[in-house]
């Protein structure tokens, strides 16, 4: 279950990442009250995570899914760059995050 809460919390991270090019600076109030929400929620289920999942571990994890979300998010809604470079980059932090999962059991 905790591995759920941690998938969970960096799947919010993603959305209060891309939440916060919405609230244009915290001015925008529904935007904001989502991202605010979503920061809230992220944290509290990387706080049930921590209960049995090594700290470096859910941590790194918990970082390289909004890492991942938020750059796909950025190709695909605001139309950065997919270079490359940049979907290689992507794909290594993927891998970081299977080995952090694998290491861990």
């Amino acid at each position: 279950m905790n591995w759920l809460f941690l998938v969970l919390a960096g799947l919010l991270e993603v959305g209060w990442a891309v939440g916060l090019k919405y609230t244009e600076g915290f001015t925008k109030p529904v935007p904001s009250v989502l991202t605010a929400v979503s920061m809230a929620g992220s944290v509290y289920l990387l706080s049930l995570a921590l209960r049995d999942i090594p700290l470096g571990t859910a941590y790194g994890i918990w970082v390289g899914i909004g890492a991942v979300g938020a750059a796909i998010a950025g190709m695909v809604l605001f139309k950065e760059p997919a270079s490359t470079l940049r979907i290689v980059s992507i794909v290594l932090v993927v891998a970081g995050i299977v080995g952090l999962k694998l290491s861990s059991t």
